[in-house]
């Protein structure tokens, strides 16, 4: 066998011991002589500053042992709208306010008084301190002036700021589905502009019977603000209203401060001299006919005139400039009025169940004007308006006759309303035949 050697197991010489010790001397010394010379080197070969200490004595800042000054305390503002039964009490607990003084003034001072008689749903805005002092009460009167209430002294003064008024045009547009006040809601539209929308086109459009699915309409109309708050809704300035596919126009036009009117875009006047019907939607219960059955006389016999079905108090209004020629009960008509337009033209509102104050005969009335209101007096089965219109002592179909027009667009006015026209025609065209419900 081979012999094995272990590592560790061989044994070296004395001489070789002394040997190994002078060689790792020997080697070691280079590295010494590096450190050394390392360790010599100074701080100015190596451009280092000599460090120094500097001992300062600082002085701290007295302690200040009394509270600093309070801060200033700010307002805040608060809106909220009257609400249907509402006191003073109630109305400045919304309002965050806390103040006896203030309440007291709002309660029986005489200058605080349009406060105290705000209608349900008008804004107030209050502005007051932490503690729930009123500093200042701001609300917009009946004419659309601010009214302030403020702080002054130990009291409080009320003051009246003239109206800021702004005008905004808005744009609407619809679709006829089921009924027009449903689509005016659907659009958006205020009451009193689909109130006008009808007024406008009732000369070309009878609202009772002409109405069809589909019909659409754009109204471009006025609203007045006042400092940011709405006052009212304002007149329509332009409309457009097709109607079984054909379309109607209207553009209003104000040549002077006394007088203003609808013309079509031509310069036709769109009023008719006579509306088509005296009562705003109402329904036709019995129409123009040489042979209908009485419900009252139950026999056969012609029916002159058209029977507006609607409430008892109804507004009854003129259907033309005119001459009350007649007022007072007569026979199967009970309260009845009659007019006189134009000489040749004249109109009658039977059934009545009372008249507007004071009208008499002899008196003018204006289209538009309230005469009386719905009733069901004379031979009558329920509440409505018998309404007949005549051309030379003659009775003719008021919802079929043509009837005459108003006066067009004066020659010294045309250029004037040409080009307001033509800008409201082409906001007209480019929203026709849209699907918007609302565009601002």
């Amino acid at each position: 066998m081979l012999p094995q050697n272990r590592l560790g197991q061989k044994h070296k010489t004395p001489d070789a011991k002394a040997r190994l010790r002078w060689f790792v001397a020997l080697s070691t010394l280079p590295l010494l002589g590096v450190v050394t010379a390392f360790g010599l080197v100074p701080q100015s070969g190596l451009g280092l500053t000599s460090a120094q200490i500097a001992i300062e004595e600082i002085a701290l800042p007295e302690i200040i042992t009394s509270a600093p000054p309070a801060p200033t305390v700010g307002s805040f503002w608060r809106n909220e709208r009257v609400q249907r039964g509402d006191t003073v009490a109630e109305l400045l607990r919304r309002l965050n306010v806390e103040d006896a003084a203030a309440s007291t003034y709002l309660r029986g001072a005489a200058e605080a008084e349009s406060f105290r008689k705000l209608a349900a749903g008008k804004e107030v805005q209050a502005e007051t301190n932490a503690a729930g002092g009123l500093i200042a009460l701001r609300y917009l009167g009946g004419n659309g002036a601010q009214i302030v209430i403020s702080k002054q002294g130990d009291g409080f003064n009320t003051r009246i700021q003239p109206a800021q008024l702004e005008k905004r045009l808005f744009v609407r547009t619809g679709e006829i589905k089921t009924s027009l006040y449903a689509a005016t809601d659907a659009a958006g539209m205020p009451e009193t502009a689909a109130n006008q929308l009808t007024e406008i086109f009732s000369g070309d459009i009878d609202f009772h019977h002409d109405l069809r699915k589909g019909d659409k309409f754009t109204v471009v109309y006025e609203m007045t603000y006042s400092n940011g708050a709405l006052v009212q809704a304002g007149r329509i300035q332009a409309a457009e209203f097709i109607n079984r596919g054909q379309a109607y126009r209207a553009v209003y036009f104000q040549a002077n401060a006394q007088h203003g009117d609808y013309y079509t875009p031509e310069g036709k006047s769109v009023r008719k001299a006579f509306l088509r019907s005296p009562i705003e939607f109402s329904r036709v219960s019995s129409g123009f006919t040489n042979s209908r059955f009485h419900p009252v006389l139950n026999t056969w016999r012609a029916h002159k005139g058209v029977d507006f079905a609607a409430p008892t108090g109804t507004k009854v209004k003129v259907t033309s400039d005119g001459v009350v020629s007649s007022i007072g009960k007569q026979n199967g008509y009970g309260n009845v009025v009659m007019v006189n337009h134009q000489g040749r033209f004249s109109t009658v509102y039977g059934h009545l169940s009372r008249y507007a104050k004071g009208l008499h005969q002899g008196q003018r009335v204006a289209q538009g004007d309230v005469i009386g209101y719905v009733g069901m007096t004379g031979l009558a089965t329920g509440p409505h308006l018998h309404y007949e219109f005549k051309i030379d002592g003659q009775q003719r179909d008021p919802l079929r006759v043509a009837l005459p027009n108003a006066q067009p667009v004066g020659a010294a006015d045309k250029v004037a309303f040409q080009s307001l026209a033509d800008n409201f025609v082409a906001r007209l065209n480019l929203l026709r035949n849209t699907n918007l419900a609302k565009l601002d």
